[in-house]
Protein backbone atom coordinates (compact mmCIF):
# COMPACT_ATOMS: atom_id res chain seq x y z
CA UNK A 1 0.00 0.00 0.00
CA UNK A 2 0.98 3.57 -0.44
CA UNK A 3 -0.29 6.93 0.72
CA UNK A 4 -1.91 9.63 -1.38
CA UNK A 5 -2.26 13.38 -1.02
CA UNK A 6 -5.80 14.69 -1.37
CA UNK A 7 -7.02 18.07 -2.59
CA UNK A 8 -6.88 19.42 0.95
CA UNK A 9 -3.09 19.79 0.43
CA UNK A 10 -1.87 23.21 1.52
CA UNK A 11 1.52 22.83 -0.20
CA UNK A 12 3.64 23.83 2.79
CA UNK A 13 6.03 20.90 2.12
CA UNK A 14 6.21 19.68 5.72
CA UNK A 15 5.54 16.18 4.39
CA UNK A 16 8.37 16.45 1.86
CA UNK A 17 10.92 16.95 4.63
CA UNK A 18 9.44 14.08 6.68
CA UNK A 19 9.66 11.51 3.86
CA UNK A 20 12.78 9.33 4.28
CA UNK A 21 12.81 8.18 0.64
CA UNK A 22 11.97 11.45 -1.17
CA UNK A 23 8.71 10.05 -2.58
CA UNK A 24 6.81 13.35 -2.40
CA UNK A 25 7.11 15.61 -5.42
CA UNK A 26 7.75 18.29 -6.38
CA UNK A 27 10.09 19.21 -3.57
CA UNK A 28 10.89 22.84 -2.68
CA UNK A 29 14.21 22.65 -4.55
CA UNK A 30 12.43 21.72 -7.79
CA UNK A 31 11.65 24.57 -10.20
CA UNK A 32 8.09 23.21 -10.56
CA UNK A 33 7.37 23.59 -6.83
CA UNK A 34 6.15 27.20 -7.00
CA UNK A 35 3.70 26.50 -9.82
CA UNK A 36 2.45 23.12 -8.54
CA UNK A 37 -1.21 23.02 -7.58
CA UNK A 38 -0.50 20.32 -5.03
CA UNK A 39 2.06 17.70 -4.12
CA UNK A 40 1.89 14.00 -4.98
CA UNK A 41 3.41 10.77 -3.68
CA UNK A 42 5.19 8.49 -6.14
CA UNK A 43 3.75 5.03 -5.36
CA UNK A 44 6.84 3.27 -6.73
CA UNK A 45 9.09 5.12 -4.29
CA UNK A 46 6.82 5.22 -1.22
CA UNK A 47 7.76 2.68 1.48
CA UNK A 48 4.50 3.17 3.40
CA UNK A 49 6.20 4.38 6.58
CA UNK A 50 3.51 6.96 7.40
CA UNK A 51 5.93 9.75 8.32
CA UNK A 52 4.20 12.09 5.88
CA UNK A 53 0.79 11.51 7.50
CA UNK A 54 2.00 12.78 10.86
CA UNK A 55 3.81 15.72 9.26
CA UNK A 56 0.86 17.02 7.23
CA UNK A 57 -0.64 20.05 9.04
CA UNK A 58 -4.03 19.77 7.31
CA UNK A 59 -4.60 15.99 7.29
CA UNK A 60 -4.44 15.78 3.49
CA UNK A 61 -2.54 12.47 3.38
CA UNK A 62 -4.28 9.12 3.68
CA UNK A 63 -3.74 5.47 2.77
CA UNK A 64 -4.94 4.83 -0.76
CA UNK A 65 -7.23 2.08 0.52
CA UNK A 66 -9.23 4.65 2.53
CA UNK A 67 -10.36 6.52 -0.57
CA UNK A 68 -13.78 5.64 -1.86
CA UNK A 69 -14.17 4.68 -5.48
CA UNK A 70 -17.47 5.69 -7.00
CA UNK A 71 -18.36 5.32 -10.63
Amino acid sequence: MTHVITQACCGDAACVFACPVNAIQPNPDDELFESAEMLYIDPKTCVDCGACVAACPVGAITRDTRLSTTV
